[in-house]
């Protein structure tokens, strides 16, 4: 089972959806990049495409209840209502995880070149 998230943007420390994921953290987790790219969508949090050759910087996070933290996700994350999926991606650092990768396109408004949602 994976037990591992990636996160790259308001799920991560500071950010304002950081709460939701706070109680299911172990550990400090670890920075790291996935193959991707990074969208700012204009509403205040970013999407993502997976895959090719370009990095989407974050942080990826082992999980404590697993099964309740990706279901409680899914719901802060619109992955019910179809706006993102979640999906297993391989981080640089070596670790098996769930990511959430944009459902929607008409929310990849502005391509982030840096990869990184702070650098917005």
């Amino acid at each position: 089972m994976t037990a591992h998230l990636f996160v790259y943007g308001t799920l991560r420390p500071g950010e304002v959806r950081w709460r939701h994921l706070e109680p299911f953290v172990v550990g400090d987790g670890i920075d790291t990049s996935v193959a991707g790219e990074v969208y700012d969508t204009g509403l205040d949090y970013p999407a993502a495409r997976f895959g090719g050759d370009t990095r989407i910087k974050g942080r990826v996070y082992e999980l404590t209840r697993v099964d309740e933290a990706l279901a409680h996700l899914d719901m802060v994350e619109g992955a019910v209502r179809g706006l993102y999926q979640r999906v297993k991606v391989t981080t640089e650092s070596g670790h098996e995880a769930w990511a959430y990768e944009c459902g929607d396109p008409t929310l990849l408004v502005r391509h982030l070149p840096t990869g990184d949602w702070a650098d917005r």
